[in-house]
């Protein structure tokens, strides 16, 4: 392992083991968001800027490190942004974190991610080489595997890292729009699993699966223009 690999890994180590030794996640509970969003909103009226480059910044670097408070932070950005601003900070600064998350899993932890994540790649593998990126667009948008744990995966595969980009940027999009909306509501959350109703689940399970159909019907049509030549 060469010298700059052992720097990265340490500059890892210190940052999570500061967010539990420090107790961090206090600063990531729907109970916290509430108590402050009125602090937080009369910050962002007066250094509209400087607030959101900050909120960006954190809400990037918890997702490349894969540690909890995504979620919270996507109800803060509806809270405080609204939908239209918030919805548009929350996806791209999620896209970025996890793509940095994927590259960390690719150069940097791909020998303890493969030890602890080695079967579920493996079904990933098999579901990029049959579906491409549709599979991936598909587990974006339906919650099989962890936010956390598919970025990490997807660090062992051979996908490029604009594809992984873009793909997540879409297949993300309407997740992040539900959550940014219910944040717009906090006041009216009492925790997550109130967010995630049997009619959303639904239809982003519909969102997910539809690309794979659109995709079978596709291969139908060309083998049926192929056995008709």
């Amino acid at each position: 392992m060469n010298k700059n690999k052992w720097i990265l890994m340490g500059i890892i180590a210190a940052g999570v083991v500061v967010f539990f030794a420090l107790d961090l996640s206090r600063f990531f509970s729907l109970a916290f968001i509430k108590e402050s969003q009125a602090t937080f909103s009369a910050l962002y009226t007066d250094k509209p800027l400087t607030v959101t480059a900050l909120f960006f910044a954190v809400y990037v670097l918890i997702t490349a490190l894969s540690l909890p408070g995504a979620a919270i932070m996507t109800l803060a950005a509806g809270a405080s942004f609204g939908l239209v601003w918030g919805t548009v900070v929350v996806s791209f600064a999620s896209t970025l974190g996890a793509t940095l998350a994927m590259l960390v899993a690719r150069y940097v932890l791909q020998d303890s991610i493969q030890a602890r994540f080695g079967r579920k790649l493996a079904d990933i593998n098999k579901g990029i080489e049959k579906e491409g990126t549709f599979y991936l667009f598909t587990l974006r948008l339906i919650p099989v595997i962890p936010f956390f744990a598919l970025n990490l995966l997807m660090g062992l595969t051979r996908m490029k890292i604009w594809t992984f980009f873009w793909v997540s940027q879409v297949g993300m999009f309407a997740g992040t729009v539900a959550y940014v909306n219910a944040g717009t509501q906090i006041a009216k959350i009492d925790s997550l699993r109130g967010i995630l109703s049997p009619a959303l689940l639904g239809s982003l399970v519909a969102l997910g699966l539809l690309p794979l159909v659109v995709k079978k019907l596709l291969d139908m049509a060309k083998r049926r223009q192929v056995y008709a030549r």
